[in-house]
């Protein structure tokens, strides 16, 4: 295996390319715990990077060193609450913070301002930007979260900050891959994932996990079952994840907390949202919660009134209603109320009076302050009302569950008894997440943490495994690696279908051809095969490698319509010095291919509503090609008995007709668990014309993609020898049974029947 092939295969690596500094470790503040330090170093390393750790794990403290580090002017973006908030913490560990409201107010080091305040920056002014709370991507609407993306697509140094997004929900780890200039969230969907019908599925551990519904578009997408490991790795490649620091190998002193404690009351209610519906159902919609929860807030102010007014205890009300809100402060003895029509600083001064203890009780919104503010001062909340909203209910119950919490925080729910559905999706939502995030760390810590050490995965190696028959050869292992142990000029005739580039269907190796981000990639890798192929084919010898025109996706080629892959096929050959002697176009059932394939191109109905979108089926071809040189052995068909004029003619016409798409080796045994596509196995009809056409009986055929054997049992069956290479386990051993049976019955003198054939 040439060196040059293993710098190709490490450059087919899926992973963000760091563009940082190298900062050694003792330039960090020695106030930032060891997990935070290493953070920092791996986040100036990287360039462009986030931090997903689970509020309380100091996410501040990291993007402050980032940014001191980095040693150029820096911006960072926080939801209003946050900045002054940022600006004292920076404070503890000697950095000096300028609140900003425009990029008049910035100084050279580092500046904080509020998303709603982006307009009055230009980004050009800044070398390096943090979004803190960054989740707050998939809550803007796309406009905004366009214009924030495109605002520092160019700026050399980024960094996003928040708390572990929801593990099930790719949209947010697109849109965070897509701010950093790691791809494209349409990218990355084409990469990883494969549209699932509305059916949102992520598999961890064996375990699908599902979530009905469908997003923007109509279209739900699962991660390919393939591209598990390489989707890890690529995610640990510019995203570290972490719950507790034991995630990344790190003690968790400190970072156990006390108890959380949710405790439900239901208030009875006599209000039917059915009008005259003897017996309650469910609430049907947003106009039925409200009018609930507008009907019974004063039932439920009685019992949030006792609550809260019963003690001395620091409370936060979480309020969903504006009525709720004026209510609740009306009512509770020295609360302040934080509302969205305060001004900056008359929100910022209500928060800050909560936090020094100044301040009893604040009733506010979650939308308010329930992202990033440090509440642990106190330790008992109350909402009073609740939304479906599980990140919402997380983020406010954190506020006060975070690191530096002394005492257990009980969160008290007060709802109807008409409301009791949503406070059991809620839980429901938050043991799913639970359950997800716990599953995604375990996969991820493993990668995250050789990532955060500079530890880099060994290229993965592939067997070596040869099993031999009297007439046949099958290697297991990469074409690339295993042709080089085959003689030059050994072979009469190669026969085989290349994979299409479609990252991870069947396998998650980077030595498998389909394994690439696009054509380039692909037809780079294939180069490989086309060279030794024609290294160990006999001077005028032939090669004949089925192909077929492409449809083109709108999610991976940015259009809808088909790509011309044999003239990419023939142009790849051409340049490693094969001639192009000729095609044959296998005539293909376009109903039958419609059926398979699902293409409304080929539908009537679409025929009906508009041809304009209607197209013919995607034909079959055996491109034929021709290595240098004389041959020196004639072939002759006519004289071996295996044609006559008749038959040439037929053949000769350049449609083989009389294919059936039926005539295969069966299949099932062969199709993993994980694969994303059933295996489309050669018709034995199309392998028979090409050995027949260009190889005498008693020559080497040969198939660098054997799949579950096709080529070969074709190959033994009319009496030639034949070697091939698989890399894919479960298509070898299948290939291996489907070869003995060809090889007994041709000892034999058997019939070629129901033994393989479907």
């Amino acid at each position: 295996m040439s060196q040059s092939y293993q710098d190709f295969l490490a450059g087919k690596a899926i992973r963000a390319h760091a563009c940082g500094v190298d900062v050694h470790a003792s330039a960090v503040n020695p106030i930032l715990f060891p997990f935070q330090r290493d953070l920092v170093v791996w986040a100036l390393r990287q360039g462009r990077g986030a931090v997903f750790a689970d509020t309380g794990l100091g996410k501040t403290f990291i993007q402050l060193e980032w940014a001191r580090l980095l040693g150029v002017k820096t911006l960072i973006v926080a939801p209003l609450s946050v900045g002054r908030q940022t600006a004292r913490e920076a404070k503890k560990i000697g950095i000096d913070v300028t609140e900003a409201r425009c990029g008049a107010d910035c100084g050279p080091g580092i500046s904080i301002t509020n998303y709603e305040m982006l307009s009055h920056f230009d980004a050009a002014d800044f070398g390096a930007v943090v979004l803190d709370e960054s989740s707050i991507l998939k809550a803007l609407d796309g406009k905004t979260r366009r214009m924030l993306t495109d605002m520092f697509s160019r700026t050399r140094y980024r960094l996003c900050c928040t708390a572990t997004p929801a593990p099930n929900d790719h949209v947010e780890l697109g849109n965070h891959a897509e701010f950093l200039g790691v791809c494209t969230s349409a990218e990355m969907r084409a990469m990883f994932f494969i549209n699932a019908n509305k059916e949102h599925t992520l598999l961890l551990d064996g375990k699908a996990y599902r979530r009905k519904g469908s997003n923007k578009g109509g279209q739900e997408w699962r991660l390919k079952h393939s591209a598990e490991q390489p989707f890890f790795r690529w995610l640990a490649s510019w995203a570290m994840m972490l719950t507790l620091p034991s995630d990344l190998g790190y003690r968790d002193d400190g970072f156990i907390l006390p108890p959380l404690n949710v405790i439900p009351t239901f208030v009875e209610t006599e209000d039917r949202p059915d009008g005259d519906a003897l017996f309650f159902t469910a609430l049907k919609g947003i106009g039925d919660r409200s009018r609930v929860r507008k009907g019974t807030l004063a039932d439920r102010l009685e019992v949030l009134r006792e609550l809260v007014n019963g003690n001395d205890d620091q409370w936060i009300v979480w309020v969903g209603l504006d009525a709720e809100g004026k209510a609740a402060s009306a009512a509770i003895d020295g609360a302040i109320e934080v509302t969205g029509s305060d001004s900056a600083e008359k929100k910022l001064a209500a928060i800050e009076a909560f936090q020094d203890g100044r301040a009893r009780v604040m009733v506010t919104k979650g939308k308010i302050g329930g992202y990033g503010l440090n509440l642990q001062n106190a330790h008992r909340m109350a909402f009073f009302g609740l939304n479906d909203s599980w990140e919402l209910w997380y983020q406010c119950c954190r506020r006060m569950y975070r690191f530096g919490q002394r005492k257990p925080v009980d969160v008290h729910v007060i709802l109807s008894d008409k409301e009791s559905g949503i406070y059991q999706n809620i839980l429901r939502k938050d043991a799913m997440a639970a359950r997800l995030r716990t599953g995604l760390i375990q996969h991820v810590k493993d990668h995250e943490r050789r990532e955060l050490h500079q530890e880099r995965e060994r290229m993965t190696q592939t067997s070596t495994h040869v099993e031999h028959g009297r007439l046949w050869t099958a290697m297991r292992g990469d074409s690339c690696e295993r042709l080089k142990e085959l003689e030059t000029a050994s072979v009469d005739l190669s026969v085989f279908s290349p994979p299409f580039a479609d990252l991870f269907t069947y396998t998650d190796s980077p030595h498998d051809l389909g394994n690439s981000r696009g054509w380039d990639e692909f037809f780079a890798h294939y180069a490989y095969i086309i060279r030794e192929t024609q290294r160990v084919t006999k001077p005028g010898r032939l090669s004949c490698v089925h192909v077929s025109d492409i449809a083109a996706m709108a999610s991976r080629d940015g259009f809808i319509g088909v790509r011309d892959f044999p003239g990419a096929v023939i142009r790849a050959y051409d340049a490693e010095g094969w001639t192009f002697v000729g095609r044959a176009f296998v005539q293909k059932n376009p109903q039958a291919q419609a059926i398979r394939v699902k293409s409304k191109a080929l539908l009537f109905v679409q025929l009906r509503k508009d041809s304009a979108d209607s197209r013919p089926a995607l034909i079959d071809q055996v491109l034929i090609f021709k290595a240098p040189g004389e041959n020196a052995v004639p072939i002759r068909p006519v004289d071996n008995g295996e044609m006559d004029n008749e038959t040439w003619i037929e053949w000769a016409h350049g449609i083989w007709l009389g294919v059936h798409e039926t005539d295969t080796l069966r299949i099932a045994k062969g199709r993993g668990a994980n694969d994303e596509k059933h295996i489309c196995p050669l018709q034995l009809g199309t392998i028979e014309r090409c050995i027949k056409l260009y190889s005498n009986p008693g020559e080497l055929v040969l198939s660098p993609f054997m799949g579950i054997g096709s080529e070969g049992y074709q190959a033994v069956k009319f009496g030639r020898r034949f070697i091939g290479c698989e890399l894919k386990e479960s298509y070898f051993k299948l290939a291996v049974a489907n070869l003995r049976v060809a090889e007994t019955a041709r000892m034999s003198g058997g019939l070629f029947a129901d033994e393989a054939t479907a």
